[in-house]
């Protein structure tokens, strides 16, 4: 947890293969204020879900990954260099590598995301 920011990033799988997947369940579960949590890793990529409260996570960048946001509910918006994009619920936007960009929940919202396995998700 980023004490500084309030984040609880857990990197660790929570499901590993042949295993269901209940997001309705996690979300209930999730009592914090930015909840980024690992579901599985699907060869060199993860699939992580985000259960934010309203608040917003810190610009930042990942030099070599891209990084892919689905809404499942509420809304999110994703500020990058001159434009900024709101998405609502099953919308979704990918944020290319080199890109600085930063988040924010407007209310409850979850958040599907696919990036590689190998990104920091606070940044390089």
């Amino acid at each position: 947890m980023d004490k500084e920011r309030d984040y609880s990033i857990n990197l660790d799988v929570k499901f590993g293969f042949l295993k269901l997947i209940d997001i309705q369940a996690f979300e209930s579960q999730v009592t914090g204020n930015w909840v980024n949590q690992t579901l599985c890793r699907v060869n060199d990529c993860v699939i992580r879900v985000g259960v934010f409260q309203k608040g917003e996570f810190h610009w930042h960048k990942h030099d070599k990954e891209d990084e892919f946001f689905f809404v499942l509910h509420g809304k999110f918006r994703i500020e990058i260099e001159g434009q900024t994009v709101v998405l609502e619920k099953h919308q979704g936007f990918t944020v290319p590598h080199g890109i600085m960009h930063k988040t924010s929940a407007l209310g409850r919202t979850t958040v599907l995301m696919v990036e590689a396995a190998s990104v920091t998700p606070t940044g390089d």
